[in-house]
């Protein structure tokens, strides 16, 4: 159904955002960056949101001149702080205490850089609402080990779904790539185009 001409690399160690790309049937490679997303500065979530994301592309960019690249990053934000990807037991447990019963924002940035060095960002947004959570779940959760690789703690393609009463968005952008407002950029790009049969 969908062509493209462009050698297109994913910029992430993800294998979540794999299996999303994968649903466009196009062929890809993944390249990890080795960047430090904390050297970030910014005065918005969006603007470090979109930071990170186009500091990991252009990342990839230099390994693979003649590709198109497509960098994504994920944040959570509750209250206007970022809550990152938990390092311990006890904040694991604090962002989800944070989390219960309340609305937080899911915001996954992505950078296209264009073999000829163009860059395309945007952000997508998703309110994510928690159920009242009690400490027992919270902790059966946490010591389950599912929060310690996802942004905010938790995960809603996993067992971190149990935790969630509603979403108003993409859920796929919680999931950690909003592969429809991507698809919709590559072909506005004309990156990808609808195969003629």
């Amino acid at each position: 159904m969908l062509q493209t001409n462009h050698q297109l690399v994913l910029a992430s160690a993800s294998p979540r955002r794999r299996e999303l790309l994968d649903l466009l049937a196009l062929p890809f490679t993944v390249i990890t960056s080795e960047v430090e997303e904390t050297s970030v500065q910014a005065t918005t979530m969006q603007s470090y949101v979109k930071g990170v994301a186009l500091l990991k592309a252009r990342d990839v960019a230099k390994k693979a001149a003649d590709a198109t690249i497509i960098g994504a990053d994920t944040i959570v934000v509750a209250n206007d702080e970022l809550l990152h990807k938990p390092r311990s037991r006890e904040e694991a447990i604090a962002h989800l205490l944070r989390l219960s019963g309340n609305k937080h924002v899911v915001m996954t940035a992505v950078a296209i850089i264009e073999p000829d060095g163009k860059e395309t960002v945007f952000v997508e947004e998703t309110t994510v609402v928690f159920y009242e959570l009690s400490q027992e779940l919270i902790e059966a959760y946490v010591d389950s080990g599912d929060p310690f690789d996802k942004a905010g703690g938790y995960g809603i393609q996993t067992m971190g779904t149990l935790l969630v009463k509603r979403i108003e968005g993409d859920y796929n952008n919680v999931v950690g790539l909003p592969l429809a407002a991507l698809f919709s950029q590559l072909v506005d790009l004309q990156i990808v185009q609808f195969a003629k049969e």
